[in-house]
């Protein structure tokens, strides 16, 4: 019994050691100083680890981020390294550089051929930097694309809308760090964007988003959603907003109060009155997969009360961004 009790952990410890994640992002803002990542992956599993968050990002606040997927080892040695070379002052691309020649998990597992990264940082003016590897022995579909301030990397993907959709979410939402990583996260929600989950009708099995402002203690992020593992079946991204709503709603509890939005369903136009302290400022509707249908930036002033035409919007549900000077939330409406 010993044995098989023996041969079962290392069953399991090269499972995981190899399964580990398929799409992710890693970002900045220059304006705020906020650092973030966001990732899901289809491994069952991984609820034994805490999902995956733990596993393939780290952050330093006011600094950077790394995500350190594909075949990874447990503890992801290569992860914590990157952290400590990020730290001694290298760039992304030395970083990458110096993962690449110094593997630690070679011994255990293949080489740096089998690797994917993402990493994000400000340099020491506060410009963003950004770079990204994917090894030739990546599991296809494979890719890892770059912006000025993300960096955007998937491995055993359906295809490559799954890249291109993260990367056009992330950039076409307007708000926080957050919403962008949220958004960009809802770009991958279809069925098999980690392709070993296409079966199951899901993108993937766990999830997680996490956001730090500049001078967050490194133990208590600002924001840190984490979707250890879904039922059979259940997709996390799905969950992932829901708690992401509800960390909203529950830190933009005063400005929603002072927000109405009816009918709600609508039919051909929703209205949005607001208490007459409120100065908007933007407003935009989002549909379920994160990508924007309109946006409003001129306010009539002291009219108090905005019309929207949803005539044309097919029917499904919308989210609404609110933007004032005294804040920012959302508000969810359904077109039928």
């Amino acid at each position: 019994m010993q044995k098989l009790s023996t041969l079962l952990v290392i069953f399991l410890v090269s499972y995981f050691i190899r399964a580990q994640d398929t799409f992710s992002i890693v970002a900045v803002d220059p304006v705020t100083g906020e650092i973030g990542s966001a990732g899901a992956s289809c491994v069952d599993g991984i609820g034994v680890y805490g999902g995956l968050i733990d596993i393939i990002t780290q952050i330093i606040p006011g600094r950077g981020g790394v995500n350190s997927q594909a075949w990874v080892c447990i503890p992801n040695v290569n992860l914590q390294n990157a952290i400590t070379q990020m730290e001694a002052g290298l760039s992304p691309s030395e970083i990458i550089d110096w993962l690449i020649n110094n593997d630690a998990c070679s011994s255990q597992n293949f080489d740096p051929e089998y690797r994917q990264y993402g990493i994000a940082d400000f340099d020491s003016g506060g410009n963003p930097r950004t770079a990204g590897f994917t090894g030739t022995m990546t599991d296809d579909y494979k890719e890892d694309r770059q912006g000025p301030t993300y960096s955007v990397q998937g491995n055993i993907l359906l295809n490559q809308t799954v890249i291109d959709n993260m990367e056009d979410n992330f950039n076409n939402t307007t708000g926080t760090l957050a919403d962008k990583l949220m958004s960009a996260m809802q770009g991958a929600n279809f069925a098999g964007a980690d392709s070993r989950c296409l079966a199951r009708g899901t993108s993937s099995t766990s999830a997680y988003l996490l956001v730090y402002k500049e001078n967050d203690d490194p133990s208590n992020p600002y924001l840190r959603l984490n979707i250890e593992e879904m039922p059979f079946g259940e997709e996390p991204i799905d969950s992932l907003q829901i708690l992401y709503d509800n960390f909203l709603a529950v830190n933009e509890f005063d400005l929603k109060s002072k927000i109405r939005l009816y009918p709600n369903p609508a039919t051909n136009e929703i209205i949005v009155s607001y208490d007459s302290t409120i100065i908007l400022s933007n407003l935009a509707i989002f549909d379920i997969n994160g990508k924007r249908i309109v946006q409003f930036e001129e306010f009539s002033a002291n009219a108090f009360q905005q019309q929207i035409d949803v005539s044309s919007f097919q029917n499904g549900i919308y989210f609404l961004n609110i933007e004032s000077l005294q804040g920012r939330t959302t508000l969810k409406f359904v077109k039928h």
